[in-house]
C-alpha cells in the first residue's frame, strides 16, 4: 500500500539562525534524513510533503533534494506564515494541507520537525480526526547511543477520555471558525474589525442565539452568514427574513406556516421558515419591527423549540439557531414597552456590534480593492480622490461605498480622479450622524500636502503650456524633481503648442 510522509522542514530559515537554536552535531543530519535512512523506512513511502514558510524555502529545497534519493515523489509546500509560534496563524495556514491529508488513506506525520507549536498542531489534528495519520517521533542522535535499537517511535496516546482533550477539541472548533472568518468573510484589519472577528470566532461554534447590532449598511447580514458558515450548522440551511417588510399576518404565516383553510386564500398547507431552517440558522433582520403578537409567538418557539402552524393544533419540534439583526436600540424599546423584555433576553445570547465605516477608515482601501475585484476591475485611485474618500463620513456605510465603487467601474477608464467622484463626496465634509456627533473628520496632513502640490504643478504647467523646464523654473525646483513629482502624483502631461491651453487633470 502506498504511504505518504508529511512533515515540516527541519532545516530552519535562510540567514542567521535565532539565538535559541543550538548548533547541530556533525553526525546528526536531522530527524527527516535519520528517519528515511533507517532500514524499516526503505521503500515505505512513495510520496512526501515537506512544509515550509517563505523564509525557509532555500534550505527546505536542499532537504527535498536529499529526500528524493529515498522517496520517489517529494513535494515542497510553501505556506503563508509570518509567525511559526502563532497557533491561530499556523492552523489557518495548514487548512489546504489538512484538506489534502483527509483524502489520503495512509499518512505518517513526523512530530520531530518544526517549532513546538507546529508539532502540537499535528497532534491536535490527528487526535481530533481531521485526518487519519500515524504520528512518528525520531529520536535525536545526541540523546542516544550511536547505535540505537529503536530510532523511530510511533506515538500512541490514549487520551480520548481526558477533559483536556475535549477542551482541545472545542478550541480546535474555535480556531477553525476564526480562520474561516479571517480567511474570506470579513474585510479589514482595523481594531474594531479585529474585535468583531475575535468575538465571532468564539460565538459562531456555539448554539447561542446571536443579536447583531449595527447601523444600516454596515454588513449585518454578512456577519450573520459568518456565524452560520463557521458553526456546526454550516451544512444546514440559512434562511433570511426581513421582519419590517411584511404585515403582521403575512409575517406570522411566513415564520410559522399555516394549514389549508387557516384563513381566506390559504388553499394549501405551507411550511414556515422555522421548519425550512430546521438543522440550520434563521436570520431575522430588523427584529425591532416585530408586532407584539408575533413577538409572543416567537418567544414560545425560543423557549421550548416547538411551534404550531396557523390553523393547527399539532405541535412541531424544530432545531433552529436564531440570529437577529437590528439598527434600533432594543433595550430602549424594552423600557418604552414596545419590545418584550423576556424576548429581548432570549435573543441576547451573544451580542455582536458591527462598527460603522467612519470608525474603521483604515479598512477603506481593502474594501475598495475587494469591490473592484468583484467586477474584475483594474482601476486605480488618485491620491486626491483617496483624500476625499477618506474624509467623507459614509452615512450609508459599506453599502454606500460599494455602490460608489461600482459606479466608478461603469464611468471610469484607468484612473478614478477627483472629478469622477459623486459630487456629495467632494462637497463640504459630511456632518457626523448621531452616533458620532462628537467626531470631526480631518484629512491626513500628507494628503493635504499632496493635494496642494498637485494643484500648484497643474497651474504652473498650464501657465507654461506644458514646458517642463519653464515649469520647473517657475516653481523654483529642479527639472528632474518636477518629473518625479508629476509621475508620483499621477499628473497627465504633454507639451502643447503655443496658444493652445493646457488641460491639466
Amino acid at each position: 500500500m502506498s504511504r505518504t510522509l508529511v512533515t515540516w522542514s527541519d532545516r530552519g530559515v535562510a540567514g542567521p539562525k535565532p539565538r535559541h537554536h543550538g548548533r547541530r552535531a556533525t553526525r546528526d543530519r536531522g530527524p527527516l534524513l535519520r528517519l528515511v535512512e533507517q532500514p524499516e523506512s526503505e521503500r515505505l513511502y512513495d510520496k512526501a510533503l515537506v512544509l515550509t514558510s517563505e523564509a525557509g524555502q532555500l534550505p527546505a529545497g536542499a532537504l527535498v533534494e536529499e529526500l528524493e534519493a529515498h522517496i520517489p515523489d517529494v513535494e515542497l509546500v510553501t505556506v503563508a506564515l509570518t509567525d511559526p509560534s502563532d497557533y491561530a496563524e499556523l492552523f489557518a495556514a495548514l487548512q489546504p494541507t489538512l484538506g489534502r491529508l483527509s483524502r489520503m488513506p495512509s499518512v505518517d506525520v513526523v512530530l520531530s520537525a518544526g517549532t513546538p507549536q507546529m508539532q502540537t498542531l499535528w497532534l491536535i489534528a490527528v487526535k481530533a480526526g481531521l485526518f487519519a495519520g500515524r504520528m512518528l517521533q525520531v529520536i535525536p542522535a545526541d540523546f542516544v547511543p550511536s547505535v540505537h535499537p529503536n530510532v523511530i517511535r510511533v506515538v500512541e496516546l490514549d487520551i480520548e477520555g481526558f477533559p483536556e482533550i475535549r477542551a482541545l477539541r472545542d478550541e480546535l472548533v474555535r480556531l477553525r471558525a476564526h480562520s474561516r472568518i479571517l480567511g474570506g468573510h470579513l474585510v479589514g484589519d482595523s481594531e474594531p474589525m479585529r474585535v468583531l472577528g475575535n468575538r465571532l470566532g468564539r460565538v459562531a461554534p456555539t448554539d447561542l442565539p446571536v443579536l447583531i447590532h449595527g447601523e444600516t449598511g454596515t454588513g449585518k447580514e454578512l456577519v450573520a452568514r459568518c456565524v452560520h458558515d463557521s458553526s456546526h450548522r454550516a451544512s444546514g440551511p440559512l434562511i433570511t427574513e426581513n421582519c419590517g417588510a411584511l404585515t403582521e399576518s403575512v409575517l406570522a404565516s411566513e415564520l410559522f406556516g399555516h394549514e389549508r383553510g387557516a384563513f381566506t386564500g390559504a388553499a394549501y398547507a405551507k411550511r414556515g421558515l422555522f421548519e425550512l431552517a430546521h438543522g440550520g440558522t434563521l436570520l431575522l433582520d430588523e427584529i425591532g419591527e416585530l408586532s407584539p403578537r408575533v413577538q409572543v409567538n416567537l418567544l414560545r418557539v425560543l423557549q421550548d423549540g416547538s411551534l404550531r402552524r396557523l390553523g393547527s393544533e399539532k405541535l412541531i419540534t424544530v432545531d433552529v439557531r436564531i440570529v437577529a439583526a437590528t439598527h434600533r436600540d432594543l433595550l430602549a424599546m424594552v423600557r418604552e414597552g414596545t419590545f418584550r423584555e423576556d424576548l429581548y433576553y432570549r435573543l441576547q445570547g451573544a451580542t455582536l456590534t458591527v462598527p460603522p465605516l467612519r470608525q474603521r477608515r483604515g479598512d477603506l482601501e481593502p474594501l475598495v480593492s475587494r469591490f473592484l475585484s468583484e467586477v474584475d476591475s483594474k482601476l486605480k485611485v488618485t491620491r486626491e480622490a483617496w483624500s476625499v474618500v477618506r474624509a467623507y463620513g459614509w452615512p450609508g456605510n459599506v453599502r454606500e461605498l460599494r455602490a460608489e465603487v461600482l459606479r466608478w467601474h461603469v464611468f471610469c477608464d484607468r484612473w478614478v480622479r477627483l472629478e469622477d467622484l459623486d459630487p456629495k463626496l467632494s462637497a463640504s465634509p459630511t456632518k457626523p450622524t448621531t452616533a458620532a456627533a462628537s467626531t470631526t473628520t480631518v484629512a491626513p496632513l500628507a494628503d493635504a500636502v499632496r493635494h496642494a502640490e498637485r494643484t500648484a504643478i497643474n497651474h504652473a504647467l498650464q501657465h507654461c503650456q506644458g514646458n517642463l523646464s519653464q515649469t520647473a523654473r517657475a516653481l523654483s525646483i529642479d527639472r528632474n524633481t518636477l518629473k518625479r513629482k508629476i509621475q508620483a502624483l499621477g499628473i497627465e502631461h504633454q507639451r502643447l503648442p503655443r496658444g493652445r491651453p493646457f488641460e491639466g487633470r
